[in-house]
């Protein structure tokens, strides 16, 4: 038997792929399938089931090309329904892959279809959870997500939640692992570790939704409090995820169309697509297309595309650093994003060097911010509400970069004011977006708070996270 967890950072998900005696099952598949297929090959071992633990909202599962490829049985918990194919596992059932066996547990609550995979090796012992978006390391899975289809308010599908991890998950042995679908920097939970491995025995001791005391109001209360609206795209790869999509390699030959700047130019303005630029903050700064968004591929890429351009179906013109094309239309697509019509062929600088109308945004150093800090300048603070409430610039703004869009008439249109995130990544973001609206007159922190906690600028240590937006 082999377990390999196959971890994606940009995503903060993991996938798995299991063998055992010539046969082999892949949980919870990124988009593309290719790697997958690979090692199977390798292993000579035959892809027997796709198991998906639910209908994953913040990416979309490579499962039904994996079938297709492989002729694969796609497995599902109970409650799900799809437009293709698919087993439809009931509660307790058995499935065996080589000498091993795999006990499926339903655990609705962060969605209704929502199931475990208990993995039972060679001697009959419990020896791994599956646990997809129902118990993560550190958290459990939100519960908001499912209101609409399940017709339940989060309270109750918390409750579900609740008694899904009492009943099914903590009657497990502590020595049992726990294999989560996500970790750290994932929008599917709110307080999950960084590790990505763990036991039950250890989250019955550190996660604060386990606790052995805890009541079914404590526990609604607590893994309720303090949701951040999900980003919108979540609804539409439910969708894919149900239905289906298109063929992964179609959508990377559309993607990888390669532009001259005067065909670039005249795709903007014809089709009224986005023009998404992946290269980091500082390169951006420098210089850039006017209109031009930047969510640089070196940070949490797919989920703030879906975070700030929450339509799938919109039509995007990239541009990349060299040699980056290929890996931005495949992060895009995994998210579902495959309506990209082309690059920027040979990126910015062939842009700059024809002669096109360039834009730049002003930064300062942590420092520099320091000398001319004045409590009576403006200053925005685009980090989550959580971080903004632990500490931040005195006097500061809270204007959480996860509802700019909503909130773009926060920011003064006259007044001019200083930006800043945690590191750079997520204002280089908002000021790119400012950029855009037409607004001018602000300038952005190099290496942001973090960088500002090191100089002598007035802090607040605390302020109550209720008197900050909130779900």
């Amino acid at each position: 038997m082999k377990i390999e967890q196959i971890y994606t950072g940009c995503l903060a998900q993991g996938a798995y792929y299991i063998t055992s005696n010539g046969e082999a099952t892949i949980i919870d598949p990124l988009r593309e399938i290719q790697p997958y297929i690979d090692r199977a090959k390798a292993d000579n071992v035959k892809i027997k089931y796709i198991f998906e633990t639910h209908f994953h909202a913040d990416f979309v599962s490579g499962h039904v090309d994996l079938a297709k490829a492989t002729g694969a049985t796609i497995v599902y918990g109970p409650n799900a329904k799809t437009a293709y194919e698919a087993h439809i596992a009931t509660d307790g059932e058995i499935l065996k892959l080589g000498d091993i066996t795999f006990k499926v547990l339903h655990t609705p609550g962060h969605t209704m279809e929502s199931t475990c995979f208990l993995l039972i090796d060679e001697n009959g012992k419990d020896n791994a959870i599956f646990s997809g978006d129902t118990l993560f390391i550190g958290d459990v899975g939100r519960p908001d997500l499912a209101q609409k289809a399940a017709s339940m308010t989060q309270e109750q599908l918390a409750a579900t939640l609740f008694h899904s991890l009492r009943d099914k998950v903590m009657t497990l042995a502590d020595d049992v692992t726990v294999y989560p679908a996500h970790g750290a920097g994932s929008s599917c939970g709110k307080n999950m570790s960084k590790e990505t491995v763990s036991t039950i025995g250890e989250q019955k001791q550190a996660n604060y939704a386990l606790r052995a005391d805890m009541t079914e109001a404590e526990f609604v209360k607590e893994v309720t409090d303090g949701l951040l609206p999900p980003p919108g795209y979540f609804g539409m790869n439910v969708m894919m995820n149900k239905t289906g999509y298109d063929n992964i390699t179609e959508v990377m030959e559309r993607g990888l169309q390669a532009l001259t700047p005067a065909a670039f130019e005249a795709a903007a303005n014809e089709t009224g697509a986005v023009v998404l630029d992946t290269r980091n903050a500082q390169n951006f700064s420098e210089g850039f297309i006017p209109n031009s968004i930047n969510i640089g591929l070196d940070g949490q890429f797919a989920p703030w595309v879906g975070a700030m351009l929450p339509d799938v179906k919109q039509e995007l013109l990239l541009v990349t650093d060299l040699g980056q094309e290929e890996e931005t239309v495949k992060r895009l697509a995994r998210v579902g994003y495959d309506h990209v019509l082309g690059f920027l062929n040979g990126g910015f600088d062939v842009w700059k060097n024809a002669g096109k109308e360039v834009d730049t945004v002003t930064r300062i150093t942590a420092e520099e911010f320091a000398q001319k800090f004045k409590k009576e300048q403006i200053v925005i603070d685009v980090r989550k509400p959580g971080e903004f409430a632990a500490e931040h610039v005195d006097g500061a703004k809270s204007i959480p970069l996860d509802f700019i869009n909503e909130d773009m008439a926060q920011f003064p249109k006259e007044d001019a004011f200083i930006l800043h995130c945690a590191g750079g990544y997520r204002s280089m973001i908002a000021a790119s977006i400012l950029k855009s609206r037409g607004y001018d007159n602000f300038i952005e922190v190099i290496g942001g708070f973090g960088a500002i906690s090191k100089t002598e600028v007035p802090k607040t240590d605390y302020v109550c996270p209720s008197t900050l937006r909130k779900a």
